[in-house]
């Protein structure tokens, strides 16, 4: 990489789905994101970060994660720092300016090929990291898929522990609540903020239109929701990524708490005075909701924004992800994807066009009408008529 220079507000955050909320354009972002997966960096490169200052390592290795792919591919600046001081030294719209460095030649090593980037505030270094351009990236991702089997590995390690430990949500022996919102033989559409969320929103606009499902929301699913102009019947989660106003929509809120009685939620939604209810359960806040939906008698689930493959499970990394896929085991085959949906289902046609067509066909007879002196002599003897009928009336 050449050597030069760029420079932005610098803005801290060390959970990256809160963080992109209040970016902006130009803006730097600095987080401590140990293996960048896809969504996370989708929605980085949607805020407009100009670059990415990344206290834990972009990829750690351990799988091939796509998210450091996408930035770097996207033109933003990706430094790896050796460590998370840079959150003591600045505070949040500092101005910083960022210097890149080119690899030292004389010395040895992966680490000595990498060029590198110094955060400057008012000319001074507060720290170094190294760039990860496109050539180490592409390398690393390609190591990576030849490694794919250990993660897959602890992948399948992970679900096994899940089915011993999770019993209960496998058997549907999960204790639920009356609810106000009404699953019973209706769709449901579940909203994950994930992996093409708004595309697959807006691809399902007419099923929306047309079948009117029930829309549940999990955390920040509910401000996707609201930016593309739809209101959800409930929202789902520990509430920490949800904004105020989303909790504020009129939506009915519940609350998950897990196993050992933890329940995130609670405590913001008492602050904030929103009634709430509680459910018990182990595995993920989208796995709630699925199961919620499932139980109460939903006709079908169509998922948007949610891990689908196996390619998504991995990128996420997460031990909760075993979960969810056992999830997905257990609800069966009324839970589809939105590009399925999407797909095949076929918009019924609106009452639009039928009126453009009946409008066009009234204008052509009244040019026939007027065009030929006999119809003309008839329509004048009917419009005489009626008014005649209207008059004695």
């Amino acid at each position: 990489m050449p050597v030069g220079s760029l420079a932005g507000p610098i803005r801290p955050g060390r959970r990256t789905k809160l963080l992109v909320r209040h970016l902006v354009r130009g803006d730097v972002a600095l987080i401590d994101h140990l293996d960048i997966d896809r969504v996370s960096a989708e929605e980085l490169i949607a805020a407009g970060a100009v670059a990415v200052l990344n206290c834990s390592p972009s990829s750690g290795g351990s799988y091939p994660n796509l998210g450091p792919q996408l930035l770097v591919e996207a033109g933003i600046l990706l430094v790896d720092l050796p460590d998370d001081s840079l959150f003591k030294a600045v505070s949040d719209g500092d101005p910083v300016a960022i210097r890149t460095v080119p690899a030292t030649a004389e010395l040895e090593g992966p680490v000595a090929r990498a060029a590198r980037a110094e955060v400057l505030r008012k000319g001074q270094v507060l720290a170094s990291g190294e760039i990860l351009d496109l050539e180490r990236v592409y390398a690393e991702t390609e190591a990576r898929r030849r490694e794919i089997g250990d993660a897959l590995e602890r992948f399948a390690h992970n679900t096994i522990d899940h089915m011993r430990e999770e019993r209960e949500l496998l058997a549907g022996r999960i204790a639920l609540p009356r609810f106000a919102t009404d699953f019973r033989d209706r769709s449901t559409l579940v909203v994950v903020r994930g992996v093409g969320h708004q595309r697959d929103l807006r691809a399902l606009r007419p099923f929306i239109r047309d079948l009117r499902p029930v829309i549940v929301a999990v955390d920040g699913g509910a401000d996707a929701l609201l930016e593309e102009g739809l209101t959800p019947s409930m929202i789902v989660g520990d509430m920490d990524s949800a904004s105020e106003t989303a909790l504020r929509c009129g939506a009915e809120l519940v609350v998950h708490s897990y196993p050992d009685g933890d329940a995130p939620g609670r405590h913001r939604l008492e602050q904030l005075g929103l009634p709430f209810k509680l459910v018990g359960a182990p595995g993920t806040s989208q796995d709630v909701a699925l199961l919620v939906a499932a139980e109460k008698g939903a006709r079908l689930i169509v998922s948007v924004g949610s891990q689908f493959n196996l390619v998504d499970f991995l990128d996420r990394n997460r031990k909760g992800m075993s979960s969810t896929f056992l999830t997905r085991l257990r609800i069966g085959e009324i839970l589809v994807d939105a590009k399925g949906v999407s797909r095949l289902y076929r918009p019924r046609p609106g009452l639009t066009p039928l009126l453009l067509v009946i409008a066009a066909g009234l204008l052509a007879m009244a040019v026939v009408v007027w065009e030929t002196p006999a119809l003309r002599d008839v329509a004048e003897l009917l419009w005489l008529q009626l008014r005649a009928l209207f008059g004695a009336g």
